[in-house]
């Protein structure tokens, strides 16, 4: 990303930061932590602009931001509406706990389990507010399918005769529909179909709409049907928690997500903090320096301030040593791993990460399966001397 458009991300988030000439690696671990949550309340809640087109990196886009949508613009908008959040997973309880908080009609579609319970224990009440899936689906005007992707491809014939004209059908990605020949997910012709994707876990969604800053989406229409669809998504959008949105498409947004989360999002990151780790266990170094100087100065000290400043930032106020060895090495890390990307792209792209997820993930034994998967990387040393260096952290002491 150009300085440009770094520029242009910083002046929508507006987060305080610290400021520093130069850091030794030391010092960056021992000075530097994280951005002030009290100063992000502060600014996420004085902010004053509204929809405007901004220059990323010599690209014009537009943006919309928050502060065109207070509370009882959201509540004039949808006052008619009764929003149904199909599924109380990470992404369906965020969304629906601040859609709640904002004062809005919403009420969940939830299968009686785990999540139902979750529900219950965070204030939903069923027969009021909670509902077996086709329920709420029959309830609802605004149908916010937030279930798995694998459970939408499932469910979603049980889900489509209630899809009557004059309703919205919303997602936050676009799998299914832009799979659809996978997914089976053909949304009737006669009804809004919008995406609104926030840029980041249902976990985060919601913390970050408690401390009054919002997280970035992207927001999308497949069918405007009512020719209101691209304002009641981004109003959707701001109810769900986003402090700004862009604009993307269906396909854009499901290649780009399925590519960032294979990716240095989370599988490119965990193939890398392990290569480096077990490197410098092979080479003799105990557990607690090998994980301080691949994971908790990453993660503690450099990674927040690469957000809040950029790389460049980060480059030219690292000390002189660091400086030289990062600039020599990153080409070396760019060739290598480029194919690899090209390659992962690709496969995004042609349908198959789609195919092997829907496969994998409707396995009758895909939860003990997962668990063995996940254990593998919970039981690597690596990740077991994580668990320790946290509790070392002052904080948490």
């Amino acid at each position: 990303m150009s300085f440009a458009a770094r520029t242009a991300l910083r002046q929508l988030t507006r987060v305080a930061v610290p400021t520093a000439r130069s850091f030794s690696v030391m010092a960056r671990s021992a000075a530097i932590t994280h951005v002030p949550r009290v100063a992000a309340c502060k600014v996420a809640f004085t902010q004053t602009r509204g929809v405007k087109t901004m220059d990323f990196g010599g690209t014009k886009e537009i943006v919309y931001e928050r502060s065109d949508y207070p509370p009882a613009k959201l509540q004039e908008t949808f006052k008619d509406d009764t929003l149904t959040v199909l599924g109380y997973g990470p992404m369906g309880r965020g969304q629906a706990l601040n859609l709640r908080d904002n004062k809005l009609n919403v009420i969940i579609g939830s299968r009686k389990g785990s999540s139902w319970d979750k529900a219950v224990s965070e204030g939903w009440v069923p027969g009021k507010n909670l509902f077996e899936i086709n329920e709420a689906c029959e309830r609802g005007t605004v149908i916010m399918n937030l279930l798995s992707d694998a459970a939408q491809s499932k469910l979603w014939n049980e889900i489509k005769p209630y899809l009557t004209k004059g309703k919205t059908l919303y997602f936050s990605h676009g799998f299914s529909v832009v799979f659809a020949e996978d997914t089976g997910v053909i949304p009737p012709k006669d009804i809004d179909v919008v995406l609104v994707a926030p840029k980041g876990s249902g976990t985060t969604v919601r913390n970050l709409f408690l401390e009054g800053r919002g997280i970035n989406g992207s927001v999308a229409v497949y069918q405007d049907v009512s020719g209101k669809a691209k304002d009641r998504a981004v109003a959707l959008g701001v109810g769900v928690g986003t402090g700004y949105l862009y604009e993307t498409t269906f396909k854009n947004e499901v290649n780009s997500d399925l590519y960032g989360e294979r990716g240095v999002l989370m599988g490119a990151i965990q193939g890398l903090f392990r290569a480096q780790y077990e490197v410098l266990r092979a080479k003799g170094h105990s557990p607690s320096e090998a994980f301080n100087e691949t994971v908790e100065e990453a993660t503690q000290s450099l990674y927040p301030l690469i957000g809040a400043n950029g790389m460049d930032w980060m480059y030219a106020n690292c000390s002189t040593t660091a400086q030289r060895g990062a600039l020599d090495w990153c080409g070396p890390f760019y060739d290598a791993t480029k194919p690899i990307f090209e390659s992962l792209y690709e496969s995004v792209a042609n349908g198959t990460e789609t195919r092997r997820s829907l496969t994998k993930n409707s396995t009758p034994n895909y939860r003990a399966e997962l668990e063995v998967e996940l254990a593998e990387i919970a039981n690597h040393e690596m990740w077991r001397v994580g668990k320790t260096v946290r509790q070392l952290r002052p904080e948490n002491n």
